[in-house]
């Protein structure tokens, strides 16, 4: 169904690919991801050669199109981008209207993000990389000093991937979707391995674990790393989400718009969250207790990590999945009870659920792995996420992500500042 009303002027008038990319302002290739999207009809041209598009519908859409690039121009309005990738609502998210919780807990992390990119299932879908842009990564990552953080191994392992592809300018739908199949396995084996001797095989939770935890991984704990890289595919338009669109937005390629994204990521209210709430679970450990733990974070002045989460009243449905995953393994239960005294001693106060955060917390603590694992955990996911909005990016107009500025500045003209004058010694 279209999602745009009909213009009653030039009645039958049929404009080539060409004419529609001229007045829609983008490539022409891109006119055909608009029709893949149901947002435009084509036909064939008469002898069967090209395909033609009804110009009121054109215009419709380029007068859409203009609405949204017109957004907050000093209006103080958000900024709006229609998207066809994820859903939150009452509690509940989807991806491309099917129950993302569900999806995780059936597919694989390569089989969700084939959906997020086509609307289509790849039933056994498997990422690999290619050598050369492994060894470039690899190498690239190796030359940081030891205490560089994973947000900055996977932007540099980004960037040294990029110089390795020559065709990484292509924008077309095809050869993004062909980088983001092997960018993500290249990602996860720049990163060095916990053993030196880990020789990479499997599926990618697998390949990513012996990047994680010193521990011979079983296949409940990668079942819960894979479900949880499923359960992080996207969320919308989340800060780094939405700098990836920027980035697509004037033109970047996959490899520089997915290092936008990184650049975000590294936050303390975004991915590097579930590091804070590793921490706090451990110190709760250690004490044995949440109270005390609790009352030093507040007296300290600093939010309790793991909790409460904008888009949901109650508890986060990416921790009640994984939660209901971790109750199975035996290992995990003083962590997770340690998570439900956190959550318990904070309600007295503010009843605020557990978010993601906490649960990928509870999963890292119980598995040997360091704090920042979550984080790692959380930036590989999400890459596949941001491929996909980029895609949805390139197929829109060009420079459309510029809101303007309200400026409260000083009202010009104002004189041309004095330079001090240099006091003798």
């Amino acid at each position: 169904m279209r999602d745009h009303e009909p213009h009653p002027g030039h009645p039958g008038r049929r404009l080539t690919t060409k004419e529609a990319a001229e007045l829609l302002g983008v490539k022409p290739e891109t006119v055909y991801a608009y029709v893949s999207r149901g947002q435009l009809s084509s036909r064939r041209a008469p002898g069967g050669r090209g395909s033609t598009f009804d110009a009121a519908e054109v215009e419709a859409l380029a007068r859409r199109n203009r609405r949204e690039s017109a957004v907050s121009s000093g209006s103080g309005a958000e900024l709006s981008v229609r998207t066809r990738i994820t859903l939150i609502e009452k509690d509940r998210y989807y991806y491309r209207g099917v129950d993302a919780t569900e999806l995780a807990a059936r597919h694989s992390y390569e089989e969700i993000a084939e959906w997020v990119w086509t609307g289509r299932l790849r039933p056994g879908a498997a990422f690999t990389a290619p050598e050369a842009s492994v060894a470039a990564a690899r190498d690239a990552v190796l030359s940081l000093p030891e205490h560089t953080g994973p947000a900055d191994r996977l932007r540099v392992a980004a960037v040294a991937a990029a110089v390795e592809d020559p065709l990484r300018f292509d924008l077309s739908e095809e050869a993004v979707l062909g980088t983001a199949r092997t960018l993500i396995p290249t990602l996860v084996a720049a990163l060095p391995p916990v053993h030196r001797s880990h020789r990479d095989s499997g599926s990618l939770a697998r390949r990513l674990w012996a990047r994680l935890s010193p521990r011979e991984p079983d296949e409940a704990s990668l079942r819960i790393l894979d479900t949880a890289l499923g359960l992080l595919v996207d969320h919308d338009l989340a800060a780094s989400t939405l700098a990836v669109r920027v980035a697509a937005s004037a033109r970047a390629h996959a490899y520089a718009a997915v290092s936008a994204g990184l650049g975000v990521i590294e936050g303390p209210l975004h991915g590097a969250a579930s590091g804070l709430a590793h921490r706090l679970l451990q110190e709760v450990l250690e004490e044995g207790n949440a109270g005390p733990v609790i009352a030093e974070e507040l007296r300290a002045g600093r939010r309790i990590p793991g909790l409460g989460h904008r888009l949901y009243s109650g508890e986060d449905p990416r921790a009640r999945a994984l939660f209901a995953l971790l109750e199975q393994i035996p290992r995990a239960e003083p962590a997770l009870a340690a998570a439900r005294d956190i959550v318990a001693t904070t309600a007295r106060h503010t009843p605020l659920h557990a978010n993601v955060d906490l649960a990928l917390a509870v999963f890292t603590a119980s598995s040997g792995m360091l704090p920042t694992a979550g984080e790692t955990i959380f930036a590989v996911a999400r890459t596949a996420g941001w491929i996909a909005h980029a895609l949805e990016e390139y197929a829109e107009r060009p420079l459309r992500m510029r809101p303007s500025g309200q400026y409260v500045g000083p009202k010009p003209p104002q004189p041309l500042p004095e330079a001090p004058v240099p006091v003798a010694d």
